[in-house]
C-alpha cells in the first residue's frame, strides 16, 4: 500500500461514525511501520478518545519512527480531550501525513506548527476534496455558526407532495422511505412546521432496523398553536424544541415547558428564518433536516438558507393544479433571481431516484 491507500483507509474509518461525533469533525487515524498497519481508529463522539489516540494505543511501541495517516489536522488545545499533537510528539512517531487543515480558531495550523517545532516531517493536503466533503457540516458551522441546513423533499414525477386531497402515504417507495431515516440519524436536529404536526401528527424519530440516533425535533410553530397531546410533545422519543413569536400565549409556552419541552421565543411577530438558525447554531445545533411542507420549504428557499436539498421521486403522475408542490410562498418573480443548485450525485433507490444538490458555489 501507498500514502494514498492508506489516507483512504482513514477517511473511511472517519465516515463510519457519521451522525455521532457532533459538535466534532469526523476523523480517522492509520499508524504505518514498516509498510504494516500497526493501529487504527476513529474519533466516535464527543468527549471521547480523538481518532489519533485510538490509533496510537493499538500501535503502541511501535508508534516510535512510524508514520500516522490522519483526515484532519491533530488538536492543539486542551478541551474535554489532552491534546492530540502532545500525544503524536510523545509517541515518537517520525512523520505525519494530514488531508486536511481544522478551520477551528482553536487549532487552526496551531497543530501543524507545534508537530514540525519538535522535528516531525509534516505533509498536508493528501486527498484534500474528500477529507472536506467528508467534514462540509462540522466546516459550515465553524465559519458561520448556523447549521448545515438539509432540505428534503419526496415528490411524484410531475411534482406534487400529495393528490388534490392532502394523500401522500405513501409517494414513494420503502428503500427511499429507510434511506430517509439515515438522514434523520445523520443529522443533528429535524425541522417541521405546526401544520404537519397537526396534519400528521408525526413522531420525527429514526426508525432502522439495528437502531439509530434520534434527531432534536424543531417544530416552527409562531403562535403555538401545537396540541398538547402531540406526540413530539408526550412520546419522550427525542427532545422537542419549539420556535415561536411573540404572538405566543404565555400560558402555553409555560404548559409546554412544564411538560420538558425546550421553547425559543423570538423577538419579532413572525418567525425569521435566518434568526432561527442563529438560534439553533447558538445552542449547539451543527446539521439541520428540514422536512416541512411546501410553505416551510418556500420559507427557506426565499430566505437562501439551504446548503443541500435532497429530493425523492417517484415514477407516478398525480397531476391536479391545486395539488401541493414542494415550494410554496410567493417565490421568486425572476429567472435571475431563482437558487441555481449543482446536481451532486443521483442514484435509483428501487423505483425511485434520489438527487443531491447544493447551490453553486457550495463543495
Amino acid at each position: 500500500m501507498n500514502d494514498h491507500q492508506y489516507m483512504k483507509l482513514a477517511l473511511e474509518l472517519a465516515s463510519s461514525a457519521k451522525g455521532q461525533t457532533t459538535p466534532n469533525p469526523l476523523v480517522g487515524a492509520v499508524v504505518v511501520k514498516d509498510n504494516q498497519i500497526a493501529g487504527m481508529g476513529a474519533h466516535l463522539k464527543a468527549g471521547e478518545p480523538h481518532a489519533e489516540v485510538h490509533a496510537l494505543r493499538m500501535a503502541g511501541e511501535k508508534a516510535e519512527g512510524a508514520t500516522i495517516y490522519v483526515t484532519l489536522e491533530p488538536c492543539s488545545h486542551h478541551g474535554r480531550t489532552p491534546p492530540c499533537a502532545d500525544l503524536v510528539i510523545e509517541s515518537g512517531i517520525k512523520r505525519v501525513v494530514i488531508a486536511s487543515t481544522d478551520p477551528n480558531p482553536k487549532v487552526a495550523g496551531k497543530g501543524i506548527a507545534k508537530l514540525k517545532d519538535a522535528g516531525i516531517d509534516v505533509e498536508v493536503g493528501l486527498l484534500k476534496e474528500e477529507a472536506n466533503e467528508l467534514n462540509r457540516v462540522f466546516f459550515h458551522y465553524i465559519a458561520t455558526k448556523k447549521p448545515f441546513v438539509t432540505l428534503k423533499s419526496a415528490t411524484s414525477l410531475d411534482g406534487k407532495i400529495a393528490t388534490v386531497t392532502g394523500e401522500s402515504k405513501w409517494i414513494t417507495g420503502e428503500l427511499a422511505r429507510e434511506d430517509v431515516h439515515y438522514l434523520r440519524h445523520q443529522h443533528d436536529a429535524i425541522l417541521v412546521g405546526v401544520g404537519t404536526v397537526i396534519a400528521d401528527n408525526p413522531s420525527l424519530t429514526t426508525r432502522l432496523l439495528n437502531g439509530g440516533k434520534n434527531p432534536i425535533r424543531i417544530i416552527l410553530d409562531h403562535q403555538l398553536r401545537t396540541p398538547l397531546d402531540a406526540s413530539v410533545v408526550t412520546d419522550s422519543q427525542a427532545p422537542t424544541w419549539f420556535i415561536t413569536s411573540q404572538q405566543a400565549p404565555a400560558e402555553k409556552i409555560a404548559a409546554l415547558k412544564e411538560m420538558g419541552m425546550t421553547v425559543h421565543q423570538l423577538n419579532s411577530s413572525v418567525i425569521d428564518v435566518n434568526k432561527m438558525l442563529e438560534v439553533l447554531g447558538a445552542n449547539g445545533i451543527s446539521s439541520l433536516l428540514v422536512e416541512g411542507g411546501a410553505k416551510v420549504n418556500g420559507s427557506f428557499l426565499l430566505s437562501r438558507a439551504v446548503n443541500q436539498v435532497i429530493t425523492y421521486i417517484a415514477p407516478k403522475l398525480i397531476g391536479g393544479q391545486n395539488a401541493p408542490t414542494s415550494f410554496s410562498g410567493t417565490g421568486f418573480e425572476s429567472i435571475a433571481d431563482v437558487l441555481s443548485l449543482r446536481v451532486r450525485s443521483v442514484e435509483q433507490l428501487g423505483d425511485d431516484i434520489k438527487i443531491i444538490s447544493v447551490p453553486k458555489g457550495e463543495i
